[in-house]
């Protein structure tokens, strides 16, 4: 190897050295917060305004103590929050999973009158919070007598503009026409291309909206404070926020509700993560598919 190589060699690592540093502090900034968290869920009250460090354990570590109190704590309510956010993020993911990838697909592979001004819609959608819709929302559901029923969550979550447009782009570049038309030249309905032939090549896309959707409808906060009342129905997040006011009042009794807030919140994320690693082989699936196609 010449000298010249060795000099660029050693100059290469120079060259990333920023980057890698960035690269460093973005993830000692989103994993100070989660460590955080598992370090004061297994205190208790004295544990948590002891003054001691907040980024290390305390004497003693009672995380099966605290679970027993979270999951037994007025009845078992968290437990039913935790069921109510399962129901809410399955029916509101899959729903909109299936809207947005018949909207996309058909929005990239027909041509229909208006389609260009409808995909226009949907694109303009993107523009508009979701904050923003929460009150029109609640106003045209109260008119029809749903709000404080779970209907009045699922419903909403199951339109996803953003779906609808990465289901459009992925489906316009990822399945080409000439397989359609072989498919259909081999006599094969339609129905039966999407399913067969489209799909497959689809399937990262529809894993990644399915993913989006599912923690969208899990971490939806305003949306259910605004529809429901009966906190039996209330997601996790809305139970937790009820509990953080309660807390901050001081209204809890002989309850320290601040360790089960914080454990509370460490339990909500455990199924995120689940779903994440387990939705991750069916994205190296689709490409492989995509790339055998």
């Amino acid at each position: 190897m010449s000298d010249r190589s060795l000099a660029g060699a050693r100059r290469r690592p120079s060259r990333h050295l920023p980057l890698q540093v960035l690269l460093g502090f973005l993830v000692v900034y989103f994993l100070v917060p989660f460590w955080w968290v598992i370090v004061n869920s297994s205190k208790d009250a004295p544990g948590l305004f002891g003054g001691g460090n907040t980024l290390w354990f305390a004497g003693h570590i009672d995380y099966l103590g605290n679970l027993r109190q979270l999951f037994t704590y007025d009845n078992g309510i968290y437990g039913r929050w935790i069921l109510n956010s399962t129901l809410y993020a399955i029916a509101g993911g899959v729903g909109a999973t299936v809207l947005s990838v018949m909207a996309g697909y058909g929005f990239a592979k027909y041509r229909f009158a208006a389609r260009r001004f409808s995909f226009a819609l949907v694109l303009g959608a993107l523009m508009v919070p979701a904050t923003a819709l929460v009150i029109p929302t609640f106003m045209m559901f109260s008119q029809l007598g749903l709000t404080n029923t779970i209907w009045a969550v699922i419903l909403p979550s199951l339109l996803n503009p953003f779906g609808v447009y990465l289901m459009h782009v992925y489906a316009r570049d990822a399945v080409p026409d000439e397989i359609l038309d072989a498919a259909r030249a081999d006599g094969a309905g339609e129905i039966r291309t999407f399913v067969q032939v489209a799909f497959p090549l689809m399937r990262p896309a529809v894993v990644t909206v399915l993913l989006l959707s599912a923690v969208a409808s899990w971490n939806n906060y305003f949306l259910p404070l605004a529809m429901l009342s009966d906190n039996r129905l209330f997601p996790v997040t809305v139970g937790l926020g009820m509990w953080q006011g309660i807390a901050s009042a001081n209204n809890a009794g002989s309850t320290s509700l601040w360790s089960l807030i914080i454990l509370g919140a460490l339990v909500s994320v455990i199924p995120l993560v689940i779903a994440f690693f387990t939705l991750q082989r069916h994205w190296r699936g689709g490409l492989s598919v995509g790339g055998l196609r």
